[in-house]
C-alpha cells in the first residue's frame, strides 16, 4: 500500500506518495491542497492519506531541509521506479548526481548518457519527472545557462526560487538571456 501526505517547506505545502519500494511521487505546492493532491493522485492513483512516518517522514525531512537551504541529503531517498522507463531512469540518475548549488544543461546530461543529440529527450524526461526535489530537475538548464522550462506549479519562477535557495552558481543575466 502506498501512502500520501503533505509536508511544509519554505516554498509551501508539498505532497508525497511513498510505499515499501520508496518514494513514488512528489508534488510541489499547487494553487490549493486539493490541486496538489489531485496532481499526486494522477501519478499514484492508489495512494491513500496517512500520517508521515517511516520512509515518508525521512524523505519529507530531507526535502524540507534542502528547501530551507540546508545540506542536501535527498540522495539517500529510495525511489519507487515502477513504471519509469530505462531512459528516464538513466536521466534521473544523472540529475540526482548534480550537487545542490550546481547546475547542468540538458545537453550535458545527454552527453553523459552517451549521445549529446538527446538533449530534447532529456528535457521531455525531466518534464515528466514524478520525483521533483528528489530528482532535482530544477538544477537542469537550457544551453547558455538559460532557465529552460519547468513543468511544476509556478513554472520557471519556482525553478529560480529553488536554485536561489540552493545558492546556485549562476548569473541572472545568463538565466534571462534570449534563446
Amino acid at each position: 500500500m502506498r501512502r500520501l501526505a503533505f509536508f511544509e517547506t519554505a516554498i509551501g505545502r508539498c505532497a508525497l506518495a511513498w510505499g515499501p519500494a520508496g518514494v513514488a511521487a512528489v508534488r510541489l505546492p499547487g494553487a490549493s491542497d486539493a490541486a496538489t493532491r489531485a496532481a499526486l493522485l494522477r501519478a499514484v492513483p492508489d495512494a491513500v492519506a496517512a500520517p508521515l512516518r517511516d520512509a515518508g517522514a525521512d524523505a519529507a525531512l530531507a526535502m524540507t531541509a534542502l528547501l530551507a537551504g540546508e545540506r542536501d541529503e535527498t540522495g539517500a531517498i529510495g525511489l519507487d521506479m515502477d513504471g519509469v522507463g530505462a531512459f528516464e531512469s538513466a536521466v534521473y540518475r544523472q540529475a540526482r548526481a548534480i550537487p545542490a548549488g550546481q547546475t547542468r544543461s540538458y545537453g550535458e546530461i545527454a552527453a553523459a548518457l552517451g549521445d549529446p543529440h538527446l538533449a530534447r529527450a532529456v528535457g521531455v524526461a525531466l518534464g515528466r519527472n514524478p520525483f521533483v526535489i528528489v530528482v532535482p530537475c530544477h538544477r537542469v538548464l537550457a544551453a547558455g545557462k538559460r532557465t529552460g522550462g519547468f513543468s511544476a506549479p509556478g513554472g520557471v519562477a519556482t525553478k529560480l526560487r529553488m536554485l536561489e535557495i540552493e545558492r546556485a552558481a549562476f548569473g541572472p543575466r545568463d538565466l534571462f538571456s534570449p534563446p
